[in-house]
């Protein structure tokens, strides 16, 4: 029962997403920084192409003990978040190599943000949901401060994440003071507890 209930099926796109940007991280370190930036750009956006199959062809359902649902909602965002990843990969790619900023931990970067944005569609409960967000925000983090030369690149990824974390803090002060009202962070028993008016009282 514990197998099925994980049903690694469902998060299959995750998965190979995962494993595929730390593929590309270790072709990039062994390529070298100066010819693998388009390679691994284009590779990203290869993984990414084949994920969308994977969403499209692959199992729904519930996943890791109700932390995780693939649904038909979840796989039509999914897709609308990996082609606008793909199609920004490809479009910063002139841009980047005209800035100086051509290094290939970017797309890597953006695949990393990528997974986390799908992790969020498919999040059933509020833990899942916020690694969902902290593995997009980490990854976003470094990407607005890519540019390590100027001051303007370093200021914009310290901003953000001082910011970030205090959203962060925010959110998870919010997330348990929901469970402490309610007794549960699951989406689908927030829903029922809420309008059945079934709360714990003390």
């Amino acid at each position: 029962m514990g197998v099925s209930m994980l049903n690694l099926g469902a998060a299959l796109p995750e998965i190979f997403m995962a494993v595929s940007a730390l593929a590309l991280l270790m072709l990039g370190v062994f390529a070298g920084k100066d010819k693998a930036f388009r390679t691994v750009s284009w590779l990203a956006v290869a993984a990414q192409i084949i994920t969308i199959i994977l969403v499209v062809t692959g199992e729904g359902g519930p996943a890791f003990f109700g932390q995780f649902t693939a649904d038909a909602f979840a796989q039509f965002c999914k897709v609308m978040i990996l082609i606008g990843s793909s199609i920004g990969i490809i479009m910063s790619m002139k841009f980047a190599e005209r800035e100086n900023m051509a290094r290939f931990e970017f797309p890597i970067l953006i695949t990393l943000a990528t997974v986390g944005m799908m992790a969020m569609v498919s999040a059933s409960d509020m833990m899942s949901l916020y690694l969902g967000l902290e593995l997009q925000s980490l990854a976003l983090y470094v990407v607005a401060a890519i540019r390590r030369d100027t001051i303007r690149s370093t200021e914009s990824g310290l901003k953000y994440f001082i910011l970030g974390s205090i959203a962060s803090g925010m959110l998870l002060y919010g997330m348990s003071m929901v469970y402490g009202f309610t007794g549960t962070t699951n989406f689908a028993v927030l829903a029922d507890t809420l309008t059945g008016g079934d709360l714990p009282v003390g």
